[in-house]
């Protein structure tokens, strides 16, 4: 007699379809109230002052004013990227201003005094600023000193070593037309239109992709329809922006015509890009999140913690040194206040306006952009409105002391609903 073994059958493979139109919606407004509410209330506010600003002043909403604000907040907007992979780890660098300024007077006392070429500079200064993050890290993840104190003597430090390179007070002017190019010069607007397509195709790339992937695998799928509308409103916004750009801005076109994207534009555009996606696409990323979110959970997984956070100083300084460059080239010079007076303090308020958590492991690099705009607009507007500086000191630090608030409220939020 034959006997026959009957073996039981596992658990069903789980698979999931994906989500509709209401169901993603209701998962996003969970999420809100769990206190994931990520940029969402930098975004509000950006298009809340955008509207105030034009209906107060229309001049602000015109072509001409619209390039300035890119302009205005181009170093802010940079520095605040890099402080964001600083922050992600729980640290801080209040040192990222003076370094953007000494590594700028490194690439124009080389430029100017020794007649080099213009990428031989912008190696030096790059390469300086690598090598502060470096002992920056050191000092904070080897020899355990908080990184509070590390950057403010870096602060006092930095500062000191810019005036000894620019031999005091002189200012040293900037004439190379490469770097003057940067913050100074325009796209042609057919080039405006073509990098633009060009965004909007790879990003549409990527979302599908991903999208075909998470399928195949069974996960939580976002609905089409919310893709397929991401990459619509990233069509009409980069749309819309060359559109504006692309308008003449010169007030008198017959002897200079004004118009096209600023180069600075897609130079933050592609820095956006690849910090993006280290932070999303790799292993790396993936440990600066687990070490900003628990230290010592992350050491006991195996991630070599001090590593990272040194990379992270070293990241957050080179960013430091690109806006160096970009301000010499805005302002065709590097003198002692080059990344001096509230530019830290400003990159700091961008980073963290836009929704990167002061306690570490919550941020995204788009998060310095918003936060950026937000700065630049605040800035912008009121000086349109006749505003003096105190009055834009004063708004700026309160919409900075909202955007805390908002993220230590939505942090409890977040532990008290059991979402982190």
């Amino acid at each position: 007699m034959t006997t026959t073994t009957t073996v039981p059958a596992g658990p069903p493979a789980v698979t999931h379809r994906p989500e509709t139109l209401a169901e993603y919606a209701r998962t996003y407004l969970a999420r809100i109230r769990g206190g994931d509410i990520g940029s969402l209330p930098a975004v509000l506010g950006l298009l809340v002052l955008c509207v105030i600003f034009t209906a107060v002043r229309p001049v602000f909403l015109t072509a001409g004013n619209f390039a300035n604000l890119f302009l205005q907040g181009a170093q802010i907007t940079l520095i605040a990227m890099g402080l964001v992979f600083v922050l992600l780890v729980g640290e801080i660098d209040l040192s990222a201003g003076y370094t953007s300024g000494l590594c700028a007077s490194v690439a124009a006392v080389l430029l100017t005094w020794h007649n080099l070429p213009w990428y031989v500079a912008v190696s030096a200064a790059l390469a300086t600023g690598v090598v502060i993050g470096l002992v920056l890290g050191v000092f904070v993840a080897r020899v355990g000193i908080p990184s509070f104190v590390v950057t403010l003597a870096g602060f006092l430090g930095f500062q000191g070593v810019m005036l000894m390179i620019i031999r005091g007070g002189t200012i040293i002017p900037v004439n190379d037309s490469v770097i003057v190019a940067i913050a100074n010069r325009n796209m042609p607007p057919w080039l405006g239109w073509v990098l633009a397509a060009a965004g909007v195709a790879g990003f549409a790339a990527v979302q599908l992709y991903s999208q075909r992937r998470r399928v195949a695998r069974g996960l939580v799928t976002p609905p089409l329809a919310v893709v397929l509308i991401r990459i619509g409103v990233l069509a009409a916004v980069l749309g819309a922006a060359v559109y504006v750009l692309n308008l003449e801005r010169s007030r008198n076109p017959a002897l200079v015509s004004l118009k096209g994207v600023p180069i600075v534009v897609p130079l933050i555009a592609v820095l956006l890009i690849a910090g993006t996606f280290l932070l999303n696409r790799t292993a790396f990323g993936r440990h600066l999140y687990a070490v900003g979110g628990n230290r010592e959970a992350a050491r006991r997984a195996g991630i070599n913690v001090d590593r990272i956070c040194i990379a992270a100083f070293v990241i957050c300084s080179t960013m430091a040194a690109i806006a160096g460059v970009v301000a010499a080239s805005r302002s065709n010079s590097v003198d002692a206040t080059t990344g001096g007076s509230d530019v830290l303090l400003l990159a700091v308020g961008a980073a963290v306006i836009g929704g990167t958590s002061l306690f570490g492991g919550k941020g995204r690099v788009v998060n310095a952009v918003i936060g950026g705009a937000v700065v630049a607009v605040i800035n912008n507007g009121m000086g349109l409105m006749g505003y003096s500086a105190g009055v834009k000191f004063a708004v700026t630090g309160s919409v900075l002391l909202l955007a805390a608030g908002v993220d230590a409220l939505s942090r409890r939020r977040a532990v008290a609903t059991g979402t982190r």
